[in-house]
């Protein structure tokens, strides 16, 4: 106890901690820096990064991919989708009048991603979207279109899908000591059904 008060007493007087925090500054003074020069110098995103939402479109009509179903703003916990639809007169089936993202409501948990059945909706891997305004982040479908087209079109897109948002064979095997039901082969169904 009276070591403690001690040491604490001279730590106090010869300010030991704010010599050794000045060491430890120097010594990483001297270091090469780790910062790159932006924006000449681009990182690029780790594969699968969440950043600007786009709107897929089909490319075998050019419209859009959305049936309107409304999950995606269904599972929004931020509750920042909006979808508005209407019928077709054509055809008769619902169709999206107007789809729009608040942008500076979004938490980018790509949920909505992870709802829709046909894939209409993808989190782009563009991070460079800072605006000087609210408008300019508020995402009708439109831009969200042309998010597509500028970031996502072509091969970009079809690897995006089958890499992150679709299930492959090696998905959903079992691993080593993992409890796994077995299907019954039809030997062993026909010797269910005899002994009953």
């Amino acid at each position: 106890m009276i070591n403690k008060k001690i040491k604490k007493i001279i730590d106090t007087i010869f300010f030991t901690e704010i010599i050794r925090g000045m060491a430890l500054t120097l010594k990483s003074f001297f270091s090469p820096a780790v910062t790159i020069q932006y924006p000449e110098e681009k990182r690029q995103p780790f594969p699968g990064f969440r950043g600007q939402h786009a709107f897929v479109r089909d490319e075998a009509t050019g419209k859009e991919k959305c049936i309107a179903c409304g999950l995606c703003g269904a599972v929004c916990p931020s509750k920042c989708i909006y979808i508005y639809t209407k019928e077709d007169p054509e055809t008769r089936k619902k169709v999206i009048d107007r789809y729009e993202i608040e942008l500076l409501r979004c938490v980018y948990c790509a949920l909505c991603v992870e709802a829709c059945p046909v894939g209409a909706v993808v989190l782009t891997e563009n991070y460079e979207y800072s605006e000087y305004t609210r408008d300019a982040l508020y995402m009708t479908k439109e831009k969200l279109m042309d998010n597509w087209d500028r970031f996502m079109a072509g091969e970009k897109g079809r690897e995006y899908f089958k890499k992150f948002w679709t299930p492959g064979k090696d998905s959903f095997r079992a691993y080593p000591g993992q409890p796994v039901f077995k299907r019954q082969g039809a030997g062993n169904k026909e010797a269910g059904a005899e002994g009953k």
